[in-house]
């Protein structure tokens, strides 16, 4: 079976907004990793997409305006992604967000019921590693 994740990792975000309950985060462009079956070799290609949190429940501030991704965690009911989300992400239950920001001390913190990825475009090949 192939994988394919979104790499949370210097991932760019211009935003990030609450509106009736639905948290937004919009990707402008994040790193997709990509393997094969049976392979030990992987592809890179990057992407923009958006990740909503519906029923959204904010732990702390929403930062204002663009911001670039160190890393974090997404806990979808028993697991946790760190760094990553998994290609396709449609999921419901007890869903948590915690994300670090370049520039900002504190992490960006968020709870809903159900989360879903969205991915816009092509992916645009970077490179092939070996």
């Amino acid at each position: 079976m192939d994988s394919f994740s979104l790499t949370l990792t210097n991932c760019e975000i211009s935003a990030i907004e609450l509106e009736h309950g639905s948290l937004r985060l919009r990707i402008d462009r994040a790193d997709l990793i990509k393997t094969l079956t049976g392979s030990a070799e992987r592809t890179r290609w990057w992407q923009a997409g958006e990740l909503v949190l519906e029923e959204a429940v904010l732990e702390s501030q929403l930062p204002e305006g663009a911001v670039r991704c160190l890393g974090g965690d997404l806990d979808d009911n028993i697991y946790t992604y760190r760094d990553m989300v998994p290609i396709p992400l449609v999921s419901r239950g007890h869903i948590r967000c915690q994300l670090r920001f370049e520039g900002i001390a504190a992490p960006f913190i968020a709870s809903g019921s159900a989360v879903q990825l969205t991915l816009h475009g092509s992916a645009k090949y970077i490179e092939h590693l070996r």
